[in-house]
C-alpha cells in the first residue's frame, strides 16, 4: 500500500494511493481518503479523487526526524571522514519537512547547500529498547527524503543543528510504501535531470534493524517519527534555479525546486 498525504479542494487528508501513482497504469491513478491516521487497519471514507486534482504533501509529520551521518563508507571517504563503529545520528527539527514539488530554501547566511538522497524509514507505533530482531515490527513503511545540509556551518560550528535544520531542509514523500523489502534498493539523486548519486541501500554500514535498535536504546519512538538512513556518495551544491530529485527504486521519485529564502 503507498500512503500519502494531500491536499484536496475540502482540506488536507491522509490517502491511499490506486494504483502506481506513477501513470504508468492504463487507468489514470485515484487517491482513497482515510478517515483517520494511516496507522494500524485504514478505515476509508469513500471519498476519492484522481492524482492529478490534488496536491502532494509531505506524507507524515514526524514529531521528531532521526538522521545518520556517515552509513555509506563511500560517503564517509568522500567527506575525509572515518566510518563509525557505531550510528552517528542528530536531529532534523520537524519544520525542516517539506513535501514533493514544495520549493528547497537555501538561507542567504550560508554560501554551500547540498543535496544527500536518503531511503527514510516511517515508525507505526511507540517503541522503546527495542532488539534488532523484533525491530521490523514497528515499520510503517519507506519513503524518500533528501538530507540538505549547510555544508560550510557543518564545517564551522562543530556540531549539526543549525547545518541540517533550516526549515525546508528536509523534503519527503511523495508517499509511504508499506509494503517492501527495503535492504537493497537502487537509490539515485539528480540535479537538473544530471546524475550525482547511485548506489544501493544494501550499502549502508548500519542495516535498518540495527538502526531501530541504537535509536530507540537513547529516545522513544513514536508513531511517524522518521529515520533518515544516510546518504551515498556524490553529495554536492544546489542553487538557486535548480532542480533536485530523488529516486528510490519500488517506492518513487521526490523532486524539489530550489530557490533563495
Amino acid at each position: 500500500m503507498r500512503l500519502a498525504r494531500i491536499a484536496h479542494p475540502e482540506g488536507v487528508a491522509f490517502v491511499s494511493v490506486d494504483g502506481d501513482g506513477d501513470n504508468n497504469d492504463t487507468a489514470a491513478p485515484k487517491v482513497w481518503e482515510i478517515a483517520d491516521h494511516p496507522f494500524g487497519t485504514p478505515n476509508y471514507t469513500g471519498r476519492k479523487w484522481p492524482l492529478a486534482d490534488v496536491r502532494m504533501l509531505a506524507p507524515i509529520l514526524p514529531t521528531k526526524v532521526i538522521a545518520v551521518g556517515r552509513n555509506y563508507a563511500d560517503h564517509a571517504r568522500e567527506m575525509g571522514n572515518e566510518v563509525p563503529a557505531e550510528p552517528m545520528i542528530f536531529l532534523k527539527p520537524s519544520t525542516t519537512v517539506i513535501g514533493p514539488n514544495a520549493p528547497i530554501r537555501r538561507p542567504k547566511q550560508s554560501e554551500k547547500v547540498d543535496f544527500e538522497g536518503e531511503l527514510a524509514v516511517v515508525i507505526g507505533q511507540p517503541v522503546k529498547n527495542v532488539s534488532a530482531a523484533q525491530a521490523m515490527q514497528a515499520v510503517l513503511g519507506y519513503t524518500v527524503a533528501n538530507d540538505v545540509s549547510a555544508r560550510d556551518f557543518q564545517a564551522s560550528d562543530g556540531q549539526w543543528g543549525r547545518a541540517k535544520g533550516f526549515d525546508t531542509f528536509c523534503p519527503i514523500g511523495p508517499w509511504i510504501e508499506t509494503e517492501l523489502d527495503a535492504s537493497d534498493l537502487a537509490i539515485s539523486t539528480t540535479v537538473d535531470g544530471v546524475t550525482k548519486q547511485d548506489s544501493r541501500t544494501s550499502e549502508l554500514v548500519h542495516k535498518i534493524p540495527e538502526l531501530i535498535e541504537f535509536i530507540s536504546s537513547v529516545m522513544t519512538l513514536l508513531p511517524g517519527d522518521t529515520i533518515l538512513t544516510g546518504t551515498p556518495a556524490g553529495v554536492g551544491p544546489i542553487v538557486a534555479g535548480n532542480e533536485v530529485s530523488v529516486t528510490i527504486e519500488k517506492i518513487g521519485t521526490l523532486t524539489n525546486p530550489v530557490q533563495d529564502a
